[in-house]
């Protein structure tokens, strides 16, 4: 009976114990900053006062005071202490550009919630570009966060010399006047306070009135647009929600002129999302017409990367790739992914690789590695009649070699070369091919060809290439993966990159591992009689660490 009241007693101390650790291991979840990214995606209340028409919008989700810790949490043990301060100079930055300084005027009462619009308006003077404007959005943890911070905002400039003007808007008190951090030069800004618990920070009255103009109709601010709710719904969870129109594309986002020009571009949403210490983003671009193809080749494509291998610094499937190399080519995706592809195939001296490329209907595989190109590509596709023609016209003979057993294509050029003070003339290879069962293999070298079956940092790009997929969802028929030195001079020449290197005050560069992207058609997407779409649909994954 005794052991029994025992065993009765050490079972219930189990219990509590196991309890009270699962009750503190619950809490500390809840604070970990791993958990800011797990939440399904919504657009903020701060959405009412963003315009439909906004050049820009970017709503941020998670609480800005954790994204530090977040970033050191996922970095390297070695790199925490440096990642942690970085990403804490590129938040204190961001919120500098609108006059405020995060760890002495925010960090006390901002909650989860952040958004800001830049709203383009003509310019008052002929021949003067455009003028923006924006408005910020605050979340307040609390009821009496916001309005402390705005009674020393503003007291403090008001000492500084500041001449206020206080007024009422649609019901709403407004503050408005001329401010700045120590060592700036005054800006317009205006604020008012919604329900205690949302602060609107403006570039001034007009933009500020205007976001209240906005709130009062469902048709006319974003958080009423069914279409972008729908988008958000399908992209399940995210970080950050981002929004652009066509000059803002151009201006803000370096998206290439022969996309932002097109007349029947409406704008692309995107939405961010923290992946361990990478970032990913999932984006759909609307056009007014259906000029997007459905996918036809994609199990082709997938036999492609199946018999791949080697080394390779970048890796590309291409589902048309005679579009991608051709400069009449009026296809969006073809118009995107072209420019990256053209600068690849320019380094290469002899041309062939471009003259195969633009023969070519697809699926293609491409690959670059330190021993050249190589080309994957169906069975008698592109006929070899019709490259050799091609490659003739650039000066290449044709012959046949025997490599390990295997008769090859081979195409060369007779060079000049000096040896011992005398020159002799040498047939150099441009291009080889290789026919194998499935697949016809065309290299710049026949060392990138022999090693082709080999293991090598192929995989890796492959891999890169695997996290673009979501879930059963068929593949994306344009897709690219860049190993980090590639990846770092693409995104030294980018736009968003110069801006988000000159807000952190430093050089982002060195923390590049690797990029890759895909594109296509959005499958969810209703097709219209011939299967095209209307939607573009854009993944990315940028590689940290």
């Amino acid at each position: 009976m005794k052991g029994r009241s025992f065993l009765l007693a050490l079972a219930a101390t189990a219990m509590v114990l196991l309890t009270l650790a699962l009750g503190v291991w619950s809490a500390m979840a809840r604070q970990s900053p791993l958990r800011i990214v797990d939440q399904p995606l919504a657009l903020p209340r701060a959405a009412r006062f963003m315009p439909r028409d906004a050049a820009l919008t970017l709503h941020w989700l998670v609480d800005p005071r954790q994204v530090p810790a977040y970033a050191q949490a996922v970095a390297p043990v070695r790199q925490r202490r440096l990642v942690n301060e970085s990403t804490r100079q590129l938040r204190d930055g961001a919120f500098a550009l609108a006059g405020l300084d995060f760890s002495s005027e925010l960090a006390g009462w901002i909650g989860p919630e952040v958004s800001l619009a830049v709203l383009q308006a003509p310019s008052s003077q002929v021949g003067a570009p455009p003028s923006d404007s924006w408005v910020l959005a605050l979340s307040s943890r609390d009821e009496d966060g916001a309005k402390r911070f705005l009674q020393r905002f503003w007291q403090t400039r008001s000492l500084a010399g500041t001449d206020l003007q206080i007024s009422r808007y649609r019901g709403m008190g407004l503050i408005s006047g001329r401010g700045a951090l120590l060592g700036r030069d005054p800006q317009p800004i205006a604020t008012a306070l919604i329900d205690d618990d949302l602060l609107l920070l403006a570039s001034g009255r007009g933009a500020l009135e205007q976001a209240l103009d906005v709130s009062q109709l469902d048709s006319q601010h974003q958080l009423g647009d069914p279409e972008l709710v729908s988008d958000l719904q399908r992209f399940g969870r995210g970080a950050a929600i981002l929004t652009a129109k066509p000059p803002a594309m151009d201006r803000w986002l370096g998206v290439p002129s022969a996309i932002t020009s097109r007349p029947d571009l409406e704008g692309m949403v995107a939405v961010l999302s923290p992946q361990s210490s990478d970032l990913a983003m999932d984006a759909v671009v609307r056009f007014r017409q259906a000029v997007i193809p459905l996918a036809t080749k994609g199990s082709e494509a997938d036999a492609l990367l199946r018999s791949a291998g080697g080394d390779a610094d970048a890796l590309a499937v291409l589902a048309d790739p005679a579009a991608v190399v051709s400069t009449e080519s009026d296809g969006p995706m073809a118009q995107w992914i072209a420019p990256v592809i053209q600068q690849a195939l320019a380094s290469a001296d002899s041309g062939a690789a471009a003259a195969v490329i633009g023969l070519d209907d697809g699926p293609l595989l491409w690959q670059q590695g330190s021993e050249g190109w190589i080309l994957g590509t169906r069975p008698n596709r592109p006929e070899s009649d019709r490259v050799d023609e091609r490659l003739q016209g650039l000066g290449l003979s044709a012959s046949t070699l025997a490599s390990d057993g295997q008769p090859l294509q081979v195409w060369t050029r007779l060079a000049r070369q000096r040896r011992h003070g005398a020159e002799t003339l040498q047939a150099e290879l441009a291009v080889a091919l290789e026919r194998q069962s499935g697949v016809s293999w065309w290299g710049e070298t026949l060392d990138g060809l022999r090693h082709r079956a080999e293991g090598g940092t192929l995989n890796q790009r492959l891999q890169q290439l695997q996290q673009l997929q979501d879930g059963g969802q068929i593949p994306l028929e344009q897709r690219l993966a860049l190993a980090a030195s590639p990846s770092r001079d693409h995104l030294g020449e980018w736009r968003p990159w110069e801006l988000v290197q000159g807000v952190a005050g430093r050089s982002l560069l060195p923390a590049v591992q690797g990029l890759a992207i895909a594109g296509g058609a959005d499958q969810q997407d209703q097709p219209v009689q011939d299967g095209r779409v209307s939607s573009l649909r854009l993944r990315a994954r940028l590689q940290l660490g």
